[in-house]
């Protein structure tokens, strides 16, 4: 299988993005003095191969686990560069999911006021959404990601052949961001993953190949328009107020993010429902899809006025007001602090 290029248009930041499998066989830091960050689980299987890539590289592993994506963690790799004498001139390498690369970026956005990073995506989550576009961070007691700063990378490597060792519960949760897709703007790809959801659920190499390249290109394009999410780009957000939520509810940890934005996104098409948007029949092609790729239609059970507290936190607040990502159909979502309270206040007390 080839190697595919998406490029990310950014002016004298853009970068390309890798996708195929042994795409992590092109990562290269040249002379530059390397940091490949990595956690438990993915450096017993990738870290030797990406270690002999970049020549004379050093390497820190972290714990596993949404509940280390803490200031505490960040610091431990501050304190790495720090103690060890990194420079400006130096590179880091996240080589894991989603939160080893929010990790890796924050502090790489950190250090000596910013040093350059490579994405070396690991997982599916990372592939499609959180390895492109520049957020980083970590989390707080407060809410999810509300520490963080937008630092792009110079390069993203997706390599498809690390999908292989990925658990079956991760893999469904990565597929929640492949809906988004879908459901946010591309109505043609959501049309596709319909008829193609059993292969995606089986692994396919060719449609998880033109899956990862799908969600890259839309969300390049995205990112390319809105880099800071001035604008259209807090679309990518379908779900998240919601799914942030339930995270925080839950505990990091306890619902992977992707679990949790699935539900989100199912509230969202719910409430745009009850506001006259949606039909039962978009509702049930929404569900028919999550039960084929397996993802969860429903939240755990949440008291309503604490769920209504956890999403009026959440950084889309605005002027005091909650911004929601709703659906007019099915491809085409909005941004909206207008709507009726009444309808939020049914849909999180009939999800209760």
């Amino acid at each position: 299988m080839s190697t595919e290029t998406v490029a990310v248009q950014l002016g004298h930041r853009s970068y390309d993005i890798q996708i195929g499998k042994g795409a992590v066989r092109n990562l290269d830091t040249g002379q530059r003095r390397t940091l490949i960050v990595s956690n438990t689980t993915v450096a017993p299987l990738y870290l030797d191969h990406a270690l002999a890539q970049c020549a004379g590289a050093e390497s820190i592993v972290l714990p596993d686990g949404e509940q280390y994506k803490t200031l505490h963690t960040a610091q431990s790799v501050l304190d790495h560069l720090a103690d060890n004498g990194y420079h400006r001139d130096s590179v880091l390498v996240a080589l894991g999911g989603g939160v080893i690369g929010d990790i890796t970026g924050f502090a790489a956005a950190l250090y000596h006021r910013g040093i350059d990073f490579i994405q070396v995506p690991t997982t599916l989550l990372a592939m499609v959404d959180s390895s492109v576009g520049g957020k980083t961070g970590v989390n707080h007691a407060a809410g999810k990601n509300l520490i963080g700063a937008f630092h792009q990378p110079i390069a993203v490597h997706a390599d498809l052949d690390t999908l292989a060792s990925l658990a079956d519960r991760e893999y469904r949760a990565g597929l929640a961001e492949v809906v988004k897709y879908g459901l946010l703007g591309n109505a043609e790809f959501l049309g596709w993953l319909e008829n193609n959801a059993a292969a995606l659920a089986a692994r396919d190499a060719d449609a998880l190949a033109h899956t990862v390249a799908q969600c890259c290109r839309d969300k390049a394009a995205i990112v390319a328009a809105d880099e800071r999410e001035a604008g259209q780009r807090a679309l990518l957000n379908l779900g998240h107020t919601f799914g942030h939520a339930i995270e925080a509810h839950q505990g990091y940890g306890a619902w992977l993010h992707g679990e949790a934005v699935a539900a989100g996104m199912m509230l969202a098409a719910r409430m745009s429902a009850r506001l006259g948007l949606l039909d039962n029949a978009d509702l049930q092609r929404i569900a028919k899809l999550y039960e084929a790729l397996g993802l969860p239609a429903d939240p755990p059970p949440i008291p309503p006025a604490r769920f209504a507290e956890l999403m009026g936190r959440d950084k889309k607040v605005l002027a005091g007001q909650l911004r929601l990502v709703l659906l007019r159909k099915l491809g085409d979502a909005f941004i909206t602090s207008d709507f009726d309270p009444e309808a939020l206040d049914a849909t999180l007390r009939d999800a209760a």
